[in-house]
């Protein structure tokens, strides 16, 4: 099978390519920089997915597009309308055109509960645009990215992680290479819906000591009242939106349980170990 991945160099992106090729599939990757994507697929094609111009006919003989394209952070003065939307809807035009067999996106759990945030109101408009196309579709809905509980990480290593409200909401974040097989599982076998997380499901307050575990030191969590949240919520709209965005994500998220079917073998505990022996080989410096 023919394929390709958008959003190739992002997190995810790396683990879907290197899972399809894995099962023997001709993978396509579309970035905006080949000099960051060495060997990351059998064809590397260079365009911006928000310039439609720029990818025209990349889809020529392609069977199946897998977009994990979408910002966190907005930079080049693009938006989530930009990017997580237009963008996407660039590229399912040109799969239409093109004849491609199926189109999978990676959107977000419980868009409905976080209606009113940018990035996800972008995602969500994406998916009713692929709904109401007569191109089969796959749609996954994942908890959150390990990468995401970096952050959690690092309040740890600084001695303190902070939390809104009592820290019982509970997620099961997944490991991108789990992900990507169940992504890959997902589209081999024609799947309309997919919601998925991790083997684990956690508190916060739990996440929160796995990492101090893991750095073997002693938690020290403070919790904060949740209307500091929302209050910091209301506040955010006046900052500008390359600050605000994400943070309006990640605030709303964090005031809901984000738990979905269980899938994959990689634990967050031993995640979060990987990243404490990655500190201390650092603090060594070379030569130690």
């Amino acid at each position: 099978m023919n394929l390709l991945v958008a959003g190739a160099t992002g997190y995810l992106g790396r683990f879907l390519c290197a899972e399809y090729a894995r099962r023997g599939h001709h993978v396509t990757a579309l970035v905006r920089d080949t000099a960051r994507a060495e060997e990351l697929a059998d064809v590397l094609v260079e365009a911006e997915a928000t310039r439609p111009e720029t990818i025209r006919g990349i889809m020529d003989g392609v069977d199946l597009v897998v977009s994990s394209l979408g910002i966190t952070r907005q930079a080049d003065g693009l938006g989530y309308r930009d990017v997580d939307f237009q963008a996407n809807l660039n590229l399912l035009r040109e799969a239409e055109t093109a004849g491609v067999k199926r189109f999978a996106y990676v959107h977000v759990l419980k868009a409905e509960a976080m209606a009113g945030v940018p990035l996800v109101d972008a995602k969500a408009a994406f998916v009713d645009a692929l709904r109401a196309s007569d191109m089969p579709a796959t749609v996954i809905a994942p908890t959150g990215y390990f990468s995401d509980m970096g952050e959690v990480f690092a309040m740890a290593r600084s001695g303190r992680v902070w939390l809104f409200g009592d820290g019982s909401h509970r997620l099961n974040p997944i490991h991108g290479a789990d992900l990507a097989v169940a992504i890959a599982d997902a589209t081999d076998a024609g799947r309309g819906w997919l919601e998925i997380g991790g083997p684990d499901v956690m508190t916060q307050d739990e996440i929160a000591r796995a990492a101090f575990d893991a750095l073997g030191t002693k938690p020290r969590i403070t919790h904060l009242p949740d209307v500091l949240r929302r209050a910091a919520l209301a506040a955010l709209p006046l900052l500008p939106r390359r600050t605000g965005g994400p943070a309006r994500f990640f605030l709303t998220a964090l005031g809901l349980d984000m738990v979905a079917p269980r899938f994959g073998t990689r634990r967050l505990a031993d995640h979060f170990d990987s990243l404490a022996a990655e500190a201390a080989n650092q603090s060594k410096g070379p030569g130690s």
